[in-house]
């Protein structure tokens, strides 16, 4: 008799950091008796691998959970399995406020987790498996995670708390796992960690990760190689020289700055100055021409007044990241700063919030005008109605801004272009691909 396959749907939400776990996931289960699906009403087992980070990161996973449960209610689905973040720091809370989920499950990083679903599944887990996974990104670019946890002691962040300290996943792995993404045709491997500098330090004693860019380029197949989540305390030389170097190595850093205000970094234990900081971020454009820096700001944080906030904004203006993000100062409980006194309203949070971004649209807008008439290489990832649309070395995927392309006869995804730019909006650019 055939017995049909068990089916399971795999619900990731937050980082990249979870994406990869839960393809290594896919992985196992594929190897066992399970089939993988996209829909809920298709699965027998839905997992949620949730995301605890910040406050409205809790509300989606929640909100995620309930709604899956409803499903199994009302007879859709079998079982719900919660795992992740949010069910490592919270799972006695868990259990409490939704029994009817048939099981909590820590981490997807860790092995005991993986082990946990699978055996509930009846799967056996393999160690060969080492750096397979179900690619769910575009098949021509792919997150590849190098560490896990972090030994940073930020006040604002709970990820050490839930993740545990820092560990270099081991060089071997590493390039087994990205070897075997080059063989699925992934044409980019953008370089994930909570602290991506870090990577060697618990190993070797020293901050490797130029060595690991390095030996990634020397991969067959692999055309671009992006850092992400460099912290800037500690940055070691020899990445600048990798980064400037080598051709695969694209000329873009995700370097999380945070604040620049002494007051406010000092509050945040950022472990870095001012001084140092701009100091850094000079260096990388003096020594890498033509490099594009995005970067994360935190405002509201305890200790942050009107002063330490303009300070910031000024800092903005004046720098002129290529890229930018901003969060809004939350607590979060076993933090350093959840013993200092919050008197920053959500009011004030969010207006500071919008006077960066809004500073930030400006100088976007102003640099993508100076793209005009200028020809650039395009990494096509998908077709939109009349264009097909890509990005560019600067732009990593998912947060940075898109290139729309015309004049598409013969244009493949996955395929890289020269496209010249003839127009532009705040945080996108359009061109057409030369002959």
């Amino acid at each position: 008799m055939k017995i049909r396959k068990d089916r399971v749907k795999i619900i990731t939400l937050g980082c990249s950091k979870n994406l990869v776990d839960s393809e290594h996931i896919m992985a196992h289960l594929k190897t066992g008796n399970v089939e993988i699906v996209d829909e809920d009403r298709k699965a027998d087992t839905v997992i949620i691998n949730t995301c605890g980070f910040i406050e409205s990161a809790k509300e989606e996973s929640i909100n995620t959970i309930l709604s899956a449960v409803e499903n199994k209610e009302k007879g859709r689905i079998k079982n719900v399995f919660v795992a992740g973040c949010l069910s490592e720091r919270y799972k006695q809370e868990l259990e409490k406020e939704i029994p009817e989920v048939d099981s909590y499950f820590g981490a997807t990083s860790e092995k005991k987790t993986v082990m946990g679903i699978l055996n509930t599944l009846g799967v056996d887990y393999r160690k060969n498996l080492i750096g397979e996974r179900v690619v769910t990104s575009p098949k021509h670019y792919a997150y590849l995670k190098i560490s896990e946890g972090c030994d940073n002691p930020c006040s604002f962040c709970a990820i050490p708390i839930m993740r545990g300290g820092h560990v270099s996943v081991p060089m071997k792995n590493i390039l087994t796992e990205a070897e075997k993404l080059a063989e699925k045709g992934v044409k980019e491997l953008v370089i994930i960690g909570q602290d991506t500098t870090y990577w060697g330090l618990d190993r070797n004693g020293k901050r490797e990760v130029a060595k690991v860019l390095n030996k990634l380029s020397e991969i067959d197949g692999i055309k671009w190689i992006r850092l992400m989540y460099a912290y800037p305390s500690r940055f070691p030389d020899d990445l600048i020289e990798a980064i400037r170097d080598n051709d695969k190595i694209c000329k873009y850093i995700d370097i999380p700055v945070q604040h620049v205000s002494d007051s406010v970094l000092k509050a945040m234990r950022r472990g870095i100055t001012k001084r140092r900081q701009i100091e850094l971020l000079e260096r990388l454009r003096r020594e890498i021409p033509g490099i594009a820096i995005r970067t994360t700001m935190l405002v509201g944080h305890p200790g942050e007044g009107e002063e330490e906030f303009n300070e910031l904004l000024d800092f903005v203006k004046d720098f002129r990241f290529d890229r930018l993000g901003v969060f809004t100062y939350s607590e979060e409980e076993g933090t350093h700063a959840a013993g200092m006194k919050d008197e920053i309203s959500l009011k004030t949070k969010n207006m500071r919030q919008k006077k960066i971004l809004d500073a930030q649209r400006k100088i976007s807008e102003e640099n993508n005008r100076s793209m005009i008439g200028k020809s650039i290489e395009v990494l096509i990832e998908r077709k939109e109605n009349d264009y097909y649309v890509g990005r560019s070395e600067k732009d990593a995927p998912e947060i940075d801004q898109e290139v729309y392309v015309s004049g598409g006869v013969g244009i493949k995804a996955g395929e890289f272009y020269k496209v010249r730019i003839h127009d532009f909006e705040e945080f996108d650019l359009f061109g057409e691909k030369e002959n």
